[in-house]
C-alpha cells in the first residue's frame, strides 16, 4: 500500500510541475528563420501568405482559442508566442506567430515529451484555414 501511495505522489508532483511550471520567454519567444512548412515529430511550422494584416487576424483566432493564453509578443512588435494547453493534464504547446511583410510565418511545439502526435500541425492547420477562408 506504501508503495501505492508513494507512485501516486510521484505521478501527481508530475502533473503539477507540467501545469505549473514557468515558462522562459527568452526560450520561446525568439525570431522565426523558416523557409517552408514542414512538420516534425515535436511540431510543425507554416508559411501562409496573408497579406500584412495577417498576425492581427491570427492574433484574435488563438485569443479565442480554448486554454491559450499570449506568454509574449503583440501584434505591434509583428512576433506573438502562444501557450495552448491540452484541456485534461494542462501540457503546454508553445506556436510563435510572425509577419514577415506578406508573411505570416508559424512555428507550434510541444515542450515536455518526444512527440506531439500531430497536435500541432492540427492546430496550424486549423488556424491557417481559419485566416484564409478555408474550411474547418
Amino acid at each position: 500500500m506504501i508503495l501505492f501511495w508513494i507512485v501516486t505522489g510521484i505521478c501527481v508532483a508530475g502533473l503539477a510541475y507540467i501545469r505549473l511550471a514557468p515558462s522562459e520567454v527568452a526560450r520561446w519567444h525568439v525570431p522565426l528563420s523558416i523557409t517552408e512548412d514542414a512538420d516534425m515529430a515535436t511540431g510543425a511550422q507554416r508559411i501562409l501568405e496573408t497579406g500584412p494584416g495577417g498576425l492581427a487576424q491570427f492574433d484574435q483566432i488563438a485569443r479565442d482559442t480554448p486554454y491559450t493564453t499570449v506568454l509574449a509578443g503583440s501584434v505591434d512588435d509583428d512576433m506573438v508566442t502562444y501557450i495552448t494547453r491540452s484541456r485534461v493534464f494542462g501540457f503546454p504547446d508553445y506556436t510563435t506567430a510572425q509577419q514577415d511583410g506578406d508573411v505570416l510565418k508559424l512555428y507550434g511545439r510541444l515542450r515536455f515529451g518526444k512527440s506531439d502526435v500531430g497536435v500541432n500541425r492540427a492546430r496550424l492547420e486549423q488556424w491557417g484555414r481559419a485566416i484564409t477562408g478555408g474550411t474547418d
